[in-house]
């Protein structure tokens, strides 16, 4: 084979792997590296006094994970809140707001400001959230006021939308495809199946994806452009 051919077929090749390369790259979502849940960045301290570089030891670990909260999340590792909560309530809602539960309950383990978010594997930790030296904005420390928040840990399903009237119905009306399930339906796609409260659960899960599976700087599992991700579920 000459070196012409030879080229030319090399040249064809290398094309074909530089392609397959830049599609494979559009098929991989974003994922926690990176984005807000990446605490590596915050440069703490591991207990052998290395800079941590662990992403997932903030909220999982392989082994001796907390067996009681295994339902909401796999092998949790994060020392969980233990702070009363001041509910999210109004004259117009057809629900009355309880303490959060399940998976919410474990966001809140960093996000009311209690809880250090490297208090993990038992350690006490350091760097509470709201202290911006350390981990951003305050507005990312939620305290255990959550008066002024979208309520969480509620029963979203058909009679309460009938009984809203302002409402979607969760088990007919449909999202942004693109999601989670093949139904599109907010049953499937947003609502959390809680152990404590049921099937058709609003957590902070509903909006929120805490591996940041869409890539969106807020964590949201869809862009909100338009109100899209609010529109999903309010009928206004």
């Amino acid at each position: 084979m000459g070196r012409l051919m030879l080229g030319k077929i090399t040249a064809i090749i290398a094309a074909c792997l530089l392609s397959n390369m830049a599609h494979a790259t559009k098929l991989v979502t974003p994922g926690i590296r990176g984005s807000d849940h990446d605490f590596t960045k915050l440069l703490l301290l591991n207990s052998r006094g290395a800079v941590l570089d662990e992403i997932c030891i903030f909220c999982h670990t392989p082994h001796n994970g907390n067996s009681a909260v295994k339902a909401d999340a796999p092998l949790w590792n994060h020392t969980i809140t233990s702070s009363t909560f001041t509910p999210y309530t109004s004259d117009t809602i057809k629900f009355t707001p309880g303490q959060p539960v399940g998976v919410s309950k474990l966001c809140l383990s960093c996000h009311d400001g209690t809880i250090a978010i490297d208090a993990y594997g038992g350690s006490v930790g350091t760097k509470k959230m709201g202290d911006i030296s350390a981990v951003g904005p305050k507005s990312k420390n939620l305290g255990t006021d959550l008066s002024d928040d979208h309520p969480i840990s509620f029963v979203f399903d058909s009679a309460l939308a009938t009984a809203d009237g302002e409402l979607n119905d969760p088990d007919t009306s449909s999202v942004l495809p693109g999601l989670n399930s093949v139904t599109g339906l907010i049953k499937d796609e947003l609502l959390v199946k809680d152990t404590v409260l049921g099937d058709h659960v609003v957590q902070c899960t509903t909006c929120h994806d805490p591996h940041n599976g869409q890539g969106i700087n807020t964590l949201l599992k869809v862009n909100n452009t338009g109100s899209a991700l609010c529109l999903t579920c309010h009928n206004k």
